[in-house]
């Protein structure tokens, strides 16, 4: 993965905290045995997956790649090996 710019994004990265901040909040409701609280963390989990693709359609995630990229893509792959 280093040699790709794969979650290098303003919407990876912050979709990524917000779900972990989540996680976090849901693990300590769940060991303190608190179900609200719990499902209130799981919660935060999901809205972070919203806002990363909320983010990325707005234009702040990685392009798709097209057809004429993918094979430039692997044509100079291929030259930089032979």
């Amino acid at each position: 993965m280093a040699g790709s710019s794969h979650g290098h994004t303003p919407a990876a990265w912050t979709g990524v905290i917000i779900a972990f901040i989540g996680f976090c909040v849901a693990g300590v409701f769940m060991v303190a045995a608190n179900p609200l609280g719990f499902w209130a963390g799981m919660g935060v989990v999901l809205i972070g997956g919203v806002v990363g693709l909320a983010m990325k359609v707005a234009g702040l995630g990685m392009p798709k790649e097209s057809a004429d990229l993918a094979a430039a893509r692997a044509r100079a792959g291929h030259a930089q090996t032979s």
